[in-house]
């Protein structure tokens, strides 16, 4: 059987504001159809690029231990932690790694790697 990847779920205490967190770190905008009241919140690519949606959903249980999956990205990581990221691993920490690893306002991790040479 073969399937492709449509969304990547994110469970969250604030839905809307992880949403509005995550769309411009990626690029992405929150999908114009989502409501105030909604407690699974998309974020999706702008028209014309392909990928997968996000999708953050509110759940009353808080976050407990390391994330099972979690995303990785392209960009600077200097910038993200201004945007509200954490630091969790630092530039360097382990050498033969060169990405670093942050979290997001909710504790999620995530690694940042440096977008490929031009």
């Amino acid at each position: 059987m073969k399937g492709s990847l449509k969304d990547v779920c994110i469970d969250a205490a604030d839905a809307h504001a992880l949403a509005r967190w995550w769309a411009p770190v990626l690029g992405y905008h929150v999908r114009e159809d989502a409501r105030p009241g909604w407690t699974a919140v998309p974020i999706v690519p702008p028209g014309g690029v392909s990928g997968p949606g996000l999708w953050f959903n509110q759940v009353p249980e808080p976050k407990s231990g390391k994330n099972r999956v979690h995303l990785d990205v392209e960009g600077d990581w200097r910038e993200l932690v201004a945007h509200g990221a954490t630091v969790l691993r630092g530039e360097g920490a382990v050498p033969e790694e060169d990405w670093v690893v942050l979290a997001d306002p909710e504790g999620n991790e995530f690694c940042v790697f440096a977008p490929p040479a031009a």
